[in-house]
């Protein structure tokens, strides 16, 4: 198996849902166990999200949208590094996840986007796979902020809907980014300082809105944003992301990143913007030193973790699926993953 169309397509769904995408990214760096990453996805539908392995040796074409060459000049090729398991959505994006050398990754939207005018001097990487690009071949932040010189990424578009998103990354020594396209320039916040990312405004804005705040003295009294907008979220995130408590076990610092990701979740319900409803779907937990991936939708009361150890990731290997909209899962579902022989 070359190239199963979630490979291929490299999200078009994700570019159909980031014209809505409300959601956030807190990353947990600074406690003596591990390095661990919590994300929401909030969106008004099922996106039929499928946990997916990938092995190494995956053919890519940096031009090719859902089979459709959407990049006719010098699209970028490559063949994957390493393995990987994302989250995917409508059967052929990936929107978040993480490789077996620790380095994660999470779209999300930013109205603001711009790419720019193309450069056809720099082989071309649409945003449907920005992030699977990452995951391929870089072992860390550093090295994936090097190779993204390399290539430019380009706009896509499905379903009407253009795929503006920025893109969060993070290793497991703890190196964080925040990678954004404004006004056609790409602007880096590169530092492990930087650890939660919602939507818009971009990111400088958001800090700067962000320092307006005074934390300093945190109680049960203090006003603190508490809507469903990306400013809020943000501020709501960092607050409390300042304050968890040094854990006793993985088990407890998942949980600790996993409590905020529930916090800054949007409600059934609850008013977005113009866009209408969009709560949260589905939340996730990285666990990027023990490589272990959690996951958490709305609609089910289990919580769901996979270990990437214990998948063949070797070229050649098969792509491995699992529909998570299950009420029978729950806990390791690692051996729960099926081949995937066809189309899906």
């Amino acid at each position: 198996m070359r190239l199963m169309p979630v490979a291929i397509a490299a999200a078009a769904a994700v570019l159909a849902g980031a014209a809505a995408d409300a959601c956030t990214r807190v990353l947990w760096n600074t406690n003596k166990l591990g390095v661990f990453t919590s994300r929401t996805m909030d969106w008004p539908e099922s996106t039929e999200s499928r946990l997916v392995v990938f092995p190494r040796g995956m053919a890519r074409d940096g031009g090719i949208l859902g089979g459709e060459t959407i990049v006719k000049e010098n699209p970028a090729h490559w063949t994957s590094r390493y393995g990987s398991i994302i989250t995917s959505v409508y059967h052929v994006g990936s929107v978040d996840g993480f490789n077996e050398k620790g380095l994660g990754g999470h779209l999300l939207y930013l109205t603001a986007t711009d790419f720019g005018p193309r450069d056809a001097a720099r082989p071309a990487v649409h945003a449907g796979l920005w992030l699977q690009y990452v995951l391929d071949n870089a072992a860390s932040v550093s090295e994936a902020l090097e190779l993204l010189q390399k290539v430019q990424i380009r706009p896509a578009e499905a379903r009407g809907r253009p795929a503006t998103v920025h893109l969060a990354i993070e290793d497991a020594s703890g190196d964080s980014a925040i990678i954004e396209h404004v006004n056609g320039k790409e602007v880096v916040h590169h530092g492990r300082e930087y650890r939660v990312m919602t939507n818009d405004p971009p990111y400088d804005e958001q800090l700067a809105l962000l320092a307006k705040l005074d934390f300093s003295k945190p109680s049960s009294e203090l006003p603190l944003p508490g809507n469903v907008n990306p400013r809020d979220r943000f501020a709501r995130a960092t607050y409390y992301l300042g304050m968890l408590p040094e854990p006793a076990s993985d088990r407890e610092a998942v949980a600790s990143v996993l409590a905020i990701a529930r916090n800054v979740s949007v409600p059934f319900g609850a008013p977005y913007k113009s866009f209408g409803i969009y709560n949260t779907e589905y939340r996730t937990v990285v666990d990027l030193t023990n490589r272990r991936y959690f996951f958490e939708l709305t609609t089910i009361p289990n919580v769901i973790w996979v270990e990437l150890a214990k998948f063949n990731l070797a070229a050649g290997a098969p792509v491995m699926l699992l529909n998570p909209d299950n009420i029978a899962l729950s806990g390791d579902v690692s051996g729960r993953f099926k081949k995937v022989t066809a189309p899906f």
